[in-house]
């Protein structure tokens, strides 16, 4: 018997009401038909399709063109504090039954695919990192992170900080304001440094979860940077876009005789080289701080140095579909750069991170580059995020890591 409906309702389009039925959990403002006037912020509504069946029951946030988030589709749901509890405690348990090894630094919460839209949670070693990109998140945040810290004390995992990360530009679509810093824990100090070491395949980072990129680090790359040490036993390794060396580090950890680091920041390649003498790699490594766009056909034509293993993975080209045009022109470019700069028989990993590039699109891509270098690609593993990143089938937001490892042939 379903539970007496407490929640106003709004009513959708028969678009987004197919689009829900299909799996999708977001309603868009221009789906909406009818509903409250004035909602308040960050709170729950019932969601009707344009036939007036239930769809599900989400949280609203007024300024953003995501009006709706849904949480359930299950009428009978109680939105209490037992309901946050278990999809915690999911999220957890999921982590534990994929990954059973590496608890100590993964993600724990990844938004709609835990069922926590908006919510964003990385642990490093004792100190979670979080980031609130939906209204409704930020309205619970006090509830939903005492209830962290203890799903993760009765599992006996010991937690000395929370550090907010919300200095994204999301934010503002969702009228909130930016910002970050340590949140107050009630009993415990707030810890002195923002700076952790962590251990990820046996390699050693100091991860800053102030100032680091995303949440302090790429935690999606963990089995990518894992396959590709398993590769580099004897080669000579060009990392580009290397950013504070990870998978330059993993190569070099995995055997290679060689590893060049490429990256325009300096301060990125200064804290490459610092993990590099941290990892004990530093005799078989050097940085070159350089546009990887100039860098690579300045490589082929001058021919002084030579690789047999190119690993491309750059920053995000695109995010949104207006500029997936360019997206792949860059991507086309380096690629192309990569593959003429290998001689046959060498190794390619080459990456996108942007949900915008489809794995489709980006296949055509490397296809097009292989074609003008004169080359085939005969694929050894073609890989995608870290399981601790779920993806849902019907939500393709949530699937946006590609990674291809090739030989040249």
């Amino acid at each position: 018997m379903r539970a007496e409906r407490l929640f106003p309702a709004i009513i959708i389009s028969k678009k987004g009401s197919g689009r829900v039925k299909n799996g999708h959990p977001w309603i868009y403002d221009d789906d909406i038909v009818s509903g409250p006037e004035a909602p308040e912020n960050g709170s729950i509504v019932d969601v009707l399709s344009d036939r007036g069946r239930y769809l599900g029951s989400g949280l609203v946030s007024c300024e953003s063109r995501i009006r709706v988030r849904l949480l359930s589709r299950n009428a009978n749901d109680v939105y209490d504090e037992a309901f946050w509890r278990r999809r915690i405690e999911y999220a957890w348990q999921y982590r534990k039954a994929v990954m059973p090894d590496d608890l100590r630094c993964c993600r724990i919460v990844f938004g709609e695919a835990d069922g926590l839209p908006g919510l964003t949670v990385d642990r490093y070693e004792d100190l979670l990192v979080v980031q609130c990109m939906s209204y409704g998140m930020e309205a619970r945040k006090d509830l939903i992170f005492r209830l962290l810290l203890e799903v993760l004390a009765e599992d006996g995992q010991t937690i000395r900080g929370i550090y907010e990360r919300n200095d994204s530009n999301l934010r503002l679509k969702e009228g909130l304001e930016k910002g970050k810093g340590w949140y107050p824990l009630e009993g415990l100090p707030q810890p002195a440094s923002p700076v952790v070491r962590i251990c990820e395949n046996g390699v050693l980072y100091d991860v800053d979860v102030e100032n680091g990129q995303k949440t302090g680090f790429f935690l999606d790359q963990k089995y990518n940077r894992k396959a590709v040490a398993a590769l580099a036993r004897g080669k000579r390794v060009l990392d580009c876009f290397t950013h504070t060396g990870s998978f330059a580090l993993n190569a070099a950890k995995g055997g290679a005789a060689h590893v060049t680091a490429v990256d325009s920041s300096e301060l990125a390649l200064n804290m490459a080289s610092f993990h590099a003498g941290l990892n004990g790699v530093a005799d078989r490594m050097d940085f070159v701080q350089a546009d990887v766009f100039d860098l690579l056909p300045d490589l082929a034509q001058r021919k002084t140095e030579s690789y047999d293993f190119v690993i491309l993975d750059p920053p995000a080209f695109t995010k949104s579909r207006k500029t997936i045009h360019n997206a792949w022109t860059g991507y086309r470019e380096i690629n192309f750069r990569a593959m003429k700069l290998l001689p046959r028989g060498g190794l390619l990993a080459t990456a996108s991170c942007s949900h915008f590039m489809e794995a489709d699109l980006f296949e055509e891509m490397l296809r097009d580059a292989a074609q003008e270098a004169g080359v085939q690609l005969r694929q050894i593993a073609v890989r995608q995020q870290a399981p601790d990143h779920p993806i849902l089938w019907d939500v393709p937001e949530t699937n946006y890591l590609k990674f291809y490892l090739f030989q040249v042939v």
